[in-house]
């Protein structure tokens, strides 16, 4: 049987069970802690063990695996994740490699690759994806297992497109499946399958992420129309779409027969330090956002609202597992 990478090694990909297809563990600027964090608001110990209890008390609902796209630009360390999943043998957690910036290319490629002053072959991030994904990460032995980039607001700016290529260059060398953060305001979606379909990626192995902001049903099957996957993964971020509205269109989407594409998660986090670094702060600004909702309020009103089990078992296992499926 086809397995796929863990952090904890391969599994087979029948062992995934019900998968949240877009959940971090941890979102932080290194350079944030290593300068202005230790000794004050980080205290490595403390955090570690709190997103142990958090993982524990999401696998204890049922979830068996996370998928985690934490890449460059999100603090990925994988060191960090290594300990946690050790002590939470219940949880496979599944990283990814890859970049997230919304406008400018990181300065280590700036200067190098396709269309630089050192222009000489193919874009070097490809070859570090690769590696990523084939020999592991950062010396630790863990592989990634999906690739993951953003297109938001800013739109396709040439440093984003150079990104999504290189992913598109990654996918057609390694088969690996990938995760595109978009902006539904913009429709980025389209933006996304239109430069992958062109580069020759599988769009069935396409999740479009943060689908679920958007509640235009002719947009989103227009996505799911492509083979694309809907990233119906930010449940409990109710400023920008309340949880009422995301299982409502959910509903709609799968009686009219598309829930074959659409996966399911919270983009929810143990700790982030984009709101300040008071642990506080994500709790009181969004109440709902964190891993439990899914199982404690999700899947109750999408049974409600006409949702079968089949449906549901279809978005949270076969749908996670064909799309890690190589």
């Amino acid at each position: 049987m086809p397995v796929v990478e863990t952090v904890r090694g391969p599994i087979d990909v029948t062992a995934l069970g019900r998968t949240l297809m877009h959940e971090h563990v941890f979102v932080l600027g290194t350079e944030n802690v290593e300068n202005y964090g230790a000794g004050d608001w980080w205290d490595e110990e403390e955090k570690v063990a709190d997103a142990v209890g958090k993982l524990r008390e999401l696998a204890g609902r049922g979830i068996t695996t996370i998928a985690d796209p934490t890449v460059w630009g999100l603090g990925r360390y994988i060191p960090r994740i290594q300990r946690i999943a050790e002590q939470v043998p219940e949880l496979n957690i599944i990283v990814a490699t890859g970049i997230y910036t919304y406008h400018d290319i990181p300065f280590q490629f700036r200067f190098r690759g396709p269309g630089t002053m050192l222009d000489r072959g193919p874009d070097p991030m490809i070859a570090d994806f690769v590696r990523d994904l084939t020999e592991g990460i950062a010396g630790t032995g863990v592989k990634a297992a999906f690739l993951k980039c953003a297109v938001d607001a800013p739109g396709l700016t040439p440093a984003v497109e150079r990104i999504l290529r290189a992913v598109a260059g990654t996918h057609r060398e390694t088969g690996a499946p990938v995760t595109v953060h978009t902006d539904s305001s913009i429709h980025a979606g389209r933006t996304v399958v239109g430069v992958l379909g062109e580069e020759g990626v599988d769009l069935a192995k396409v999740v479009i992420g943060h689908a679920g902001d958007s509640n235009d049903l002719d947009y989103l099957m227009e996505l799911a129309d492509t083979g694309a996957i809907l990233g119906m993964d930010r449940f409990g971020l109710d400023l920008l779409n309340p949880t009422e509205n995301r299982v409502a269109t959910i509903a709609a989407l799968c009686e009219r027969g598309y829930a074959d594409r659409i996966v399911l998660s919270h983009d929810a986090s143990c700790f982030i330090d984009w709101f300040g670094p008071d642990p506080a702060t994500v709790p009181a600004m969004q109440p709902n956002w964190h891993y439990r909702h899914i199982s404690d309020e999700v899947l109750p009103a999408l049974r409600a609202a006409g949702v079968s089990e089949a449906q549901l078992d279809q978005m949270l296992v076969g749908n996670p597992r064909r799309h890690f499926t190589r």
